[in-house]
């Protein structure tokens, strides 16, 4: 199997203003470029900030040409990209927790959240998953948050030919230990690769964790974040083979 550069983008998104996280996407992508990296993962809802109450007033669909400049900087970088935003569909008024990949020769596709928190149903509704995305000899499943809380999800993307489960989140500091065991467990048990994003800052009222991390194929934490705030957690390899390291953004 052929190396692979990916990356977690961890970073503290500004409430609601959509422009603002845009042009931060912008600067992450611009830094994972300088890496070589062929995958990124940005955290969930990542455009917006996990901001329910005003899902409907800044959802978007995935052709939307407010994401033209995302979709040219992953095309013009060779980097298949992910990230998060309130979705709807062509004709339909309802939103849905979206993971946009962005790909490296044009190309977008979407992921939408299946499984919900407890709550979310007031705003969300759950999405359909999405399909596997192929990427140098890997085949990258992803997940956004209560998706893996569900150990069939990533049972079926074990099943189904995955070799990489990347999750785009929103963890908060009581809520790591138990995530961070939970994915970890994935990767020793469904001999995945296992990529999280999580938010670098407050969000939605949440006092996020920080710590984006990646577990190799067995269970082995390869890297992760030190704590909250902006920055690339990145790893070069494949299988149980990576090395990793972290990149600070701050004042980027």
């Amino acid at each position: 199997m052929s190396t692979l550069t990916l990356a977690a983008a961890q970073l503290c998104c500004v409430a609601g203003d959509l422009e603002a996280n845009l042009q931060r996407h912008l600067q992450f992508m611009e830094v994972a470029a300088r890496h070589e990296v062929g995958f990124l993962l940005f955290p969930e809802l990542s455009l917006t900030g996990y901001e329910p109450q005003w899902a409907h007033e800044l959802a978007l669909t995935s052709e939307s040409p407010v994401l033209a400049p995302l979709r040219r900087a992953a095309e013009q970088w060779r980097m298949t990209t992910v990230v998060g935003l309130p979705v709807r569909l062509p004709g339909n008024d309802e939103v849905l927790i979206g993971a946009l990949v962005l790909g490296a020769e044009g190309q977008v596709a979407l992921y939408t959240k299946q499984h919900l928190h407890p709550g979310e149903e007031r705003v969300f509704t759950p999405g359909q998953g999405g399909a596997q995305i192929r990427l140098n000899e890997q085949s990258i499943a992803l997940a956004v948050c209560a998706d893996f809380a569900r150990p069939e999800h990533v049972e079926h993307a074990a099943a189904t030919g995955a070799t990489l489960y990347a999750a785009s989140a929103l963890i908060s500091e009581n809520g790591y230990a138990h995530d961070s065991d939970l994915l970890q467990r994935y990767a020793r048990e469904q001999h995945l690769t296992v990529l999280m994003a999580n938010h670098g800052g407050v969000s939605g009222g949440w006092a996020c964790a920080g710590r984006s991390a990646i577990w190799a194929a067995g269970g082995a934490q390869v890297v992760a974040a030190p704590g909250p705030g902006d920055c690339l957690v990145l790893a070069q390899g494949a299988g149980r083979d990576w090395q990793g390291w972290v990149v600070l953004l701050q004042g980027e």
